[in-house]
């Protein structure tokens, strides 16, 4: 293998000085290559760009499903660096600007790439990046899928063709499943469905051409039911799509559940947003993906219907799309006879769990009809991208939020419509981004950034971004400290260095405030929020590196400890530490080590409290098809505030995030066994403990005693 590379590299130092030379290899000797020397996929390791791509993991609300989701699609459909435009290359978050110019300029100048191994040749691409993006590109000639065949030939004779089940289920009973006659019977108060957790999965896609896939999905609690009136029709979830690509003209067509990416993800985006984190650079930008298949098991993030890009003239491109679907939402009758609507809904519902009769009667409740467009422009030379977005909303029944002063400026009716504008300007080692829009009600956004290599070593970024308190969008996901693009305004700088080989620093500072109240803030306030991070790769192999981040938020004091009649914000500060180590010893054995821990004072003069996690995992190829993966950690947190979150390894295309507070340990173990080329097997059991408790959870999920304990089986038929 190494010696291959060098060969590699040094033919790819001699193609860029003679292109004839390229021409007459590649004529010469690519076919004995592609044959003998196809770089190997490997699946993506998903917990470690977790590690490197976000900086501190606080939530359980962030769609990481969806995040993972658009990395298996990069897994399943690889992206063509022969073929890739700059849009696609940048929605790649592991690659820098100037790395994305140096391929352009390499393959103007030398060609098609002839293997993957050739990338060393390619100015800026280390090894370590190569190792990155390796799972997600390929490198392949252009060839026209009619070449191929008729297309149910090539759905027939495609290897990316798997079916996959996953049974779970928590081992300890739970309150929520119960008998009725222990809840006065009063069947509201308990599970409907049975404790068993269930998903099924299938998709056969190629990269450019098609994808083809279903998925059902039964969370634990909920019933299967036939019931056609209510949209079940057994599992609570389904979902299905069907994506044609480069079909003359007509470069996409999507039939079934999708998702849209546009722009700076103003007022559409999807998929990989991860926003602000340790990679302090190029997760700023976004990417005009445009229409794209949804196979995730989330169950509020995508459109259902049709949508369509047509290429309208060689640099000109238009997209429409119409979704109708039914969305989880509650329902109020006005008692004032002064109200504006008889019947309204006054929050939607997100976690896509319907147990109990109370969620089941808000399953579905809510008509939501989005429809709109999209026209694209893409530059000769392919530096300058425009576009000119618009979103229509409608719902079924008029959307009211409560009457909260925090709420005064929200979005209310039925009706919504956002128009947004975007454009992207690459030049040399500079890259110019943007998007601004308007939603109905005068409300504007608008958010801007650069992107700039200002050495072989430093990169940097700026971003500027402000939402109005009263600019909706409901499929916006740009860069914020909020969850939805409102009511904000800030400014972010960040910086990477690498000072020496093998080592990187990287840091970032933003500085944001909220024009108007926010829930549990009474007031208009501000914030910031600093991270900097020093690693080290010690080897191909290997990463180490230490990480801290302070970041001082605004939350409402209990009024008995703000010494006033109400709640007034307080300045709540938090301080972060996280020293990580992953090592590969042997080629069948990793071994990753990482202490967490969490300082937290709600307000100046207020007692400090704090949380901390000590874990250690290990990974070990027991035979060429069985492999043992495990982790044993220890935590201590004062209260739930500082709970530690921690990714955590799953069976294939599942993600893990637990919240841990408390005191205890936490461990699991995970087999892997593939029996044939088709037939695959994972065994999960995670088992959490406890100290000083004598139950664990709340509600319906409380269990008896100091212990929780899952388990997961998952098995793959790959056709």
């Amino acid at each position: 293998m190494e010696k291959y590379c060098s060969l590699s590299a040094a033919f790819g130092c001699l193609a860029s000085k003679s292109g004839w030379w390229l021409v007459l290899l590649a004529c010469g000797l690519a076919p004995g290559w592609a044959g003998a020397q196809e770089y190997p996929r490997r699946a993506p390791d998903f917990d470690r760009l977790a590690q490197e791509l976000f900086a501190e993991i606080q939530s359980d609300q962030i769609p990481y499903e969806d995040l993972y989701g658009t990395l298996l699609n990069y897994y399943q459909s690889p992206l063509n660096l022969n073929t890739a435009s700059p849009e696609e290359l940048r929605a790649l978050p592991l690659l820098r600007e100037k790395q994305v110019t140096a391929l352009l300029t390499y393959r103007r100048a030398n060609g098609l790439l002839l293997s993957v191994y050739e990338l060393q040749a390619v100015p800026g691409w280390d090894v370590r990046t190569i190792a990155r993006v390796a799972p997600f590109v390929t490198v392949a000639t252009n060839t026209p899928n009619s070449v191929r065949g008729p297309l149910w030939q090539r759905l027939k004779n495609e290897e990316n063709n798997a079916l996959l089940l996953r049974y779970r289920r928590v081992v300890q009973p739970q309150k929520g499943y119960s008998p009725v006659d222990t809840f006065q019977g009063r069947p509201t108060l308990r599970y409907l469905g049975s404790p068993d957790a269930v998903a099924l999965r299938y998709r056969v896609s190629h990269a450019h051409d098609f994808s083809l896939g279903f998925t059902a999905e039964k969370d634990a609690g909920e019933p299967l039911a036939w019931r056609p009136g209510q949209n079940q029709l057994g599992p609570d979830f389904l979902s299905a799509h069907f994506v044609l690509y480069e079909q003359g003209k007509l470069k996409t067509l999507a039939l079934g559940d999708y998702q849209l990416q546009f722009g700076q993800g103003l007022l559409l985006s999807s998929g990989l947003a991860q926003g602000k984190g340790a990679e302090t650079i190029t997760s700023l930008r976004r990417a005009s993906l445009g229409v794209r298949p949804y196979a995730a098991l989330l169950e509020n993030t995508f459109f259902r219907g049709a949508a369509a890009t047509y290429q309208l003239a060689p640099r000109w491109e238009a997209t429409a799309f119409a979704s109708r679907k039914n969305i989880d939402a509650n329902a109020r009758l006005a008692t004032d006879s002064l109200a504006q609507y008889e019947e309204f809904s006054s929050s939607l519902l997100l976690t896509g769990l319907h147990r109990t009769a109370t969620e089941i009667a808000n399953r579905q409740r809510l008509a939501e009809t989005v429809g709109g467009g999209h026209l694209g422009y893409l530059s000769p030379d392919g530096n300058l991208a425009l576009g000119v977005t618009a979103v229509g909303t409608h719902y079924g029944m008029a959307f009211q939020k409560r009457n909260e002063p925090y709420n005064l400026y929200e979005f209310h009716g039925q009706n919504n419509l956002a128009l947004g504008v975007h454009y992207s300007y690459g030049w040399r080692n500079l890259l110019l981004f943007g998007e601004s829009g308007r939603s109905s009600g005068g409300g504007l956004g608008t958010v801007n950034g650069l992107l700039a290599s200002l050495g072989p070593n430093v990169d940097a970024a700026v971003l500027a971004r402000h939402y109005d308190a009263d600019f909706h969008t409901f499929y916006g996901n740009s860069l914020g400290e909020n969850t939805r693009t409102i009511n904000e305004s800030g400014f972010y700088v960040g910086l990477k260095v690498r000072p020496l080989a093998r080592w990187e620093v990287s840091l970032y500072f933003d500085q944001f405030r909220f024009p108007w109240l926010r829930y549990r803030v009474s007031a208009p306030s501000h914030g910031q929020d600093a991270l900097l991070r020093v690693a080290f790769a010690p080897t191909k192999t290997s990463l180490l590196y230490a990480q801290y981040r302070a970041r001082l938020k605004p939350l409402d004091l209990p009024a008995s400890l703000s010494g006033r009649a109400l709640p007034l914000p307080g300045q709540q500060l938090r301080h972060s530490v996280l020293l990580y180590a992953d090592a590969q010893p042997t080629a069948g054995l990793g071994l990753r080590t990482r202490l967490q821990a969490t300082y937290l004072r709600a307000d100046d003069g207020m007692p400090w409290r704090r949380g901390y996690i000590l874990s250690q995992d290990a990974s070990v190829q027991l035979a060429r098809r069985v492999s043992l993966a495990g982790l044993y950690a220890v935590f201590d947190t004062d209260d739930y505030d500082t709970r530690q979150y921690v990714f955590e390894q799953d069976v294939l295309y599942a993600v893990s995030v637990h919240a841990l507070y408390g005191q205890g340990t936490r461990a699991y173990l995970i087999l892997q066994a593939s029996f044939n080329k088709h037939f695959t097997l994972w065994l999960r059991y995670a088992d959490t403990r406890y100290r000083h408790q004598t139950t664990v959870g709340s509600g319906l999920e409380e269990t008896k005693g100091a212990a929780h304990s899952e388990v997961t089986a998952q098995v793959r038929y790959r056709f």
